[in-house]
């Protein structure tokens, strides 16, 4: 840090005063992110409500096996994760603390769009979200308090349950209207989810785009941090869908519980941060959720894109043993015909059957 130029990219060599217009310029601009992230979060959950099963979804609540294997990633392997990759590159104690408080964070609902991408299952998906932000409310300060112990902390850290409640009501609400569209205008809801759809895309071009331009100011700092940022998505994507498969779990779930773990509530990391440190010290890594917002993104763009082109080439080969299944069976009919009716032709020269018995000898051959 000694070492910076720009005053933007060094937050020690700002003054009080610009440190402060700084904040708030970048405040302003989350402010307004937040409330176009939220509108268009509920109305795709909205339009993903119209997709639940009301059995599946109670049947994943009377055996939760798939929800609880989703609870060990969200808090189990998240939190490991963000403390051994802290561990491994030597952040600094702030650093290393927001590594954590993201990891100890629950699953961000930016996951279920991901799921139904990925022809995954969202009532799982959906079970998954809620239960993840109900048991935030223990097991964040509990994960907190054991990861942070070999740290030296001079302030307590605040879990923001008034946004974890906040988090319930966008995801709880939307959904419970959306089931109900569902069972009274079914053919409406398939209406709705289309516009959904494209809601959902537009959701994550403005997260691209927003932190695309928070992460400029970034880009100057520590790379370690940065790398970090990039890595910790696509580490939970990739270990939670290999925790999956190791308990057995079916490929829909596996793609369900792997989009799940990958993609963390950045917002609710953002408010810990601002409840929890000063503004000097929140000056020094309020990029980073925004960044794990960006590239949480553009791992789940990658992994969809990867997935639906293996499922088309799948799909295309699939199409093409059948064409060539399909041109067997008629070569083999139409040899079986020729077989007959060469038969025939034998047997009337032989016993001097007439034409007409010798056409109908052939249909009943071929009817057997």
């Amino acid at each position: 840090m000694l070492n910076c130029s720009s005053t933007l990219a060094c937050p020690h060599n700002l003054t009080e005063e610009e440190l402060k217009k700084g904040l708030d310029d970048d405040g302003n601009l989350k402010l307004i992110f937040s409330v176009v992230l939220a509108v268009m979060m509920i109305l795709v959950m909205f339009s993903l409500g119209c997709t639940v099963d009301i059995k599946k979804l109670w049947s994943h609540i009377r055996r939760p096996w798939g929800i609880a294997v989703g609870l060990l990633c969200q808090y189990g392997l998240m939190p490991l994760l963000a403390y051994l990759l802290a561990i491994s590159f030597s952040l600094p104690p702030i650093q290393a603390v927001t590594v954590l408080i993201l990891g100890c964070s629950p699953g961000g609902t930016i996951s279920n769009l991901f799921t139904y991408w990925a022809d995954g299952d969202i009532d799982l998906s959906i079970s998954m979200t809620t239960c993840s932000s109900v048991i935030a409310i223990g097991m964040m300060p509990l994960c907190l308090y054991l990861y942070t112990r070999s740290w030296d902390l001079e302030q307590n850290l605040t879990v923001p349950y008034h946004t974890i409640g906040i988090t319930l009501l966008c995801l709880i609400v939307p959904v419970a209207f959306g089931v109900f569209v569902n069972f009274k205008w079914p053919k409406q809801s398939k209406i709705i989810l289309r516009v959904g759809s494209i809601a959902g895309v537009a959701l994550l071009l403005v997260v691209m785009v927003a932190g695309g331009i928070l992460m400029k100011g970034s880009l100057n700092s520590d790379i370690p941090f940065l790398v970090v940022t990039f890595m910790f998505p696509l580490l939970g994507h990739v270990f939670g869908f290999l925790l999956a498969l190791l308990t057995h779990q079916p490929w829909e779930r596996c793609r369900t519980i792997s989009m799940e773990t990958g993609a963390q509530n950045v917002q609710m990391c953002s408010t810990m941060l601002q409840l929890s440190f000063s503004s000097e010290q929140v000056a020094q890594v309020f990029t980073f959720p925004l960044n794990y917002g960006f590239f949480q993104t553009l791992n789940g763009f990658f992994i969809i894109s990867v997935y639906q082109t293996y499922k088309r080439l799948c799909k295309k080969k699939h199409e093409e043993k059948d064409h060539d299944c399909n041109e067997v069976s008629g070569l083999k009919e139409r040899a079986a015909r020729s077989e007959a009716t060469s038969f025939l032709e034998r047997d009337e020269e032989a016993n001097g059957t007439p034409q007409w018995s010798v056409q109908q000898a052939s249909v009943e051959h071929y009817a057997e």
